[in-house]
């Protein structure tokens, strides 16, 4: 039973912020990795970013250089810090744990948050 509990979203304008954290448990916090995906309106669920073991991140090239992943050992919470917010970053917001990289992509994890909204206007 591992339940992550995101938190954060919410309704900017473009070039806005928001910080999105996500509560892990903590006995399994620092053993796994970490990830952001979101889905859009009739969109398939993509990685947005992700934090390994090692604290190497990665990020979906339409986020570089916007977004920052963050980890909190001590807090076992996880962070996406979201600037210069886009119309096209509205999409629902999922954390993800235990992603790993397979076939030279980047897989999810079994195990999901509940979604956080984020709505981007302009």
């Amino acid at each position: 039973q591992v339940q992550l509990e995101e938190s954060g979203g919410g309704l900017v304008q473009a070039g806005g912020s928001l910080r999105l954290s996500c509560a892990v448990p903590g006995r399994i916090f620092i053993l796994n990795a970490l990830a952001w995906y979101r889905q859009g309106p009739g969109n398939q669920r993509e990685l947005v970013s992700r934090i390994g073991t090692d604290s190497v991140t990665k990020y979906a090239d339409s986020v570089k250089g916007r977004f920052t992943i963050t980890r909190d050992n001590a807090k076992n919470t996880v962070y996406l810090q979201m600037n210069n917010l886009k119309p096209e970053d509205t999409a629902v917001y999922y954390c993800n744990l235990g992603s790993k990289r397979s076939y030279g992509k980047i897989v999810p994890g079994d195990y999901w948050g509940q979604g956080t909204q984020v709505t981007v206007s302009s």
